[in-house]
């Protein structure tokens, strides 16, 4: 039987393209923006032959999302029982600065697979912490080696979450000396600096359009924008679903809404809290506690932003995109006077990593606000960003 030229001229590791390709759109789009044939059309395959591959969209997704961490396992086990940590962290870097434009799916998008999938990928996961753990508490003998592992970590995925572009022996020199810095950091070294943020409080509801919008961020940050309905946030306040129209346009518009309001406290906390700095040093510490008071006092708010700002259309993103880079360059800025060897691009990746510390600690800590925990963090965020 002749073949013709499309069975002659397929690649043998067409499914791996599929993937690699379905993981930076998932990454950029989000699961549910993301379509089987935008990715086929990635690929520079059809529809039909995509499916060949795969069944439905979530088979593709679950497949995508365990790349990276069945690659960071593989290293985590190759490395010899002598390994040092920096030996580990700098495996773990290559994987995941090599694999940057996918590897953004895991913060956030993770949540939309099922759960068996979720507990396999988590063990996956603990896995690699695990073996970090291990030779934190042997190197660096410090109080909360667990926290300060998960922050590390944490440095070295937050490649994944931004597009600064620099050489990438660089940028995995960078995340290295970041993490360590993590690592070698005494969590008691921050005490007090809560003192330095007067966090702006969260609007009280007075209105219904206020109501709606404050019923909906829970429920985005819980189940994701695309998983709400009008129907959904109109019972948690009480309305008829026809009623939400007559305050929002549409769902889109009460998430726009919510991006607006977390910008705005966050821009609040870093103008109060920069206020109180005497210098560059402090300046830093301070952006760095507001920043952990703020994820920690307006959690929800946060993650939604955070997560769901790809789901907007440009023209509605746009705003929002100016002002995270608007309070980005005040971190880049502080942070040069204090480490004036660093070039915007540098100082724009760490302040980054300080970012990616936070989420990875605060999400160990479970967001509990305990008496402690914002200063922990807090000197974390600094040991990531100042040797």
């Amino acid at each position: 039987m002749t073949t013709g030229p499309t069975a002659a001229t397929r690649p043998r590791n067409r499914r791996q393209v599929i993937v690699e390709a379905a993981g930076q759109v998932f990454s950029e789009r989000g699961y549910h923006a993301a379509s089987m044939e935008e990715i086929a059309a990635v690929v520079g395959i059809s529809g039909p032959a995509l499916y060949r591959h795969f069944p439905n969209k979530y088979a593709l997704f679950a497949e995508c999302a365990n790349v990276i961490v069945n690659k960071l396992v593989e290293v985590i086990d190759e490395c010899p029982p002598e390994a040092t940590l920096k030996d580990v962290l700098v495996a773990v870097t290559r994987v995941t600065v090599s694999r940057r434009a996918s590897g953004g799916l895991y913060r956030w998008e993770a949540r939309y697979l099922e759960r068996a999938d979720r507990r396999l990928l988590r063990t996956k996961f603990a896995h690699v912490v695990g073996r970090v753990i291990e030779l934190v508490r042997r190197e660096y003998p410090l109080p909360g080696e667990h926290l300060r592992a998960v922050a590390a970590l944490g440095v070295i995925g937050s490649v994944t979450m931004h597009h600064t572009s620099i050489a990438q022996r660089r940028i995995e020199d960078l995340l290295l000396a970041s993490a360590l810095g993590v690592v070698a950091t005494d969590p008691a070294t921050a005490a007090g600096s809560a003192s330095l943020v007067e966090l702006p409080a969260q609007p009280v509801p007075r209105t219904r359009r206020a109501e709606i919008l404050a019923a909906a961020i829970p429920l985005f940050a819980q189940d994701g924008f695309a998983n709400v309905t009008n129907a959904q946030i109109a019972q948690a306040v009480g309305l008829a679903p026809s009623a939400i129209y007559r305050h929002y346009p549409g769902k889109v518009d009460i998430l726009v809404a919510a991006c607006l309001q977390a910008a705005g406290l966050l821009a609040q906390a870093v103008e109060r809290s920069l206020q109180r700095a005497t210098d560059p040093r402090q300046a830093v510490v301070a952006l760095a506690a507001a920043y952990v008071a703020y994820c920690f006092e307006h959690n929800a708010l946060n993650s939604v932003a955070d997560a769901e700002v790809a789901s907007l259309p440009a023209d509605l993103r746009r705003p929002l995109i100016l002002a995270q880079r608007e309070h980005i360059a005040v971190w880049e800025q502080q942070l040069r006077l204090v480490r004036p060897e660093l070039d915007p691009r540098q100082a724009r990746m760490l302040v980054h990593a300080g970012f990616g510390v936070v989420v990875e600690a605060g999400r160990a800590l479970r967001w509990q606000d305990t008496p402690g925990h914002r200063d922990t963090v807090t000197a974390l965020v600094t040991g990531a960003l100042i040797r």
